[in-house]
């Protein structure tokens, strides 16, 4: 298994871009573009809980079903972003 994002679990190998960006344009290796973008999180100011349900929405306005959503965010809280 690769490496997956630390902030949202994602393996970084299914990241359209490949990692999201740091401040200098360089490529990050702990995060995937949908969370990460010129050394910010896109997703400032909110709990593990509250980007959880925002993950859990947007795989299910792609299609899928409520259950893989679950499976697939679930883990959240523990990665390491959330962790301090």
């Amino acid at each position: 298994m690769g490496k997956r994002c630390e902030s949202c679990g994602m393996p970084l190998s299914r990241d359209p871009e490949r990692g999201g960006s740091e401040a200098d344009g360089t490529k990050s290796d702990r995060y995937c573009s949908l969370c990460y973008a010129n050394g910010e999180f896109r997703h400032q100011g909110v709990t593990a809980a509250e980007f959880q349900r925002h993950c859990m929405a947007a795989m299910r306005e792609n299609g899928m079903p409520r259950i893989m959503a679950w499976l697939f965010t679930r883990g959240i809280p523990r990665l390491p972003r959330w962790k301090t």
